[in-house]
């Protein structure tokens, strides 16, 4: 099953160095990184700030090593990390698939 992790992070430099080792360990097919404000709950104060949003596109079976990768590398306390079950284009689902297996391309 595919799907999309979406997560978000404090600056674009903690999202680029997240993303970067997603892809390079072949957990993710691609990572999209862009700006949002954000409004939550934290600490029993309402906090509002900026963050990066990241739509990582991978196999659900990555998923926990997804999760330890970003805890590992991610700036905050308690990141936000959710799965997403996605369906697509074949074609482009095949190259995600493929791409987040963690193994070589053919």
């Amino acid at each position: 099953m595919l799907g999309i992790v979406y997560i978000t992070a404090g600056d674009m430099k903690n999202a680029s160095e997240i993303a970067r080792e997603l892809v390079s360990k072949r957990l993710a097919a691609c990572v999209n990184m862009f700006p949002i404000s954000s409004v939550y709950m934290w600490e029993g104060k309402i906090e509002e700030g900026n963050e990066i949003a990241m739509i990582v596109k991978t196999d659900i079976s990555r998923f926990e090593e997804i999760c330890k990768v970003v805890k590992a590398l991610h700036t905050y306390e308690l990141p936000a990390i959710e799965f997403w079950e996605i369906e697509g284009e074949p074609e482009y689902l095949d190259w995600v698939q493929v791409n987040s297996s963690g193994e070589e391309a053919p």
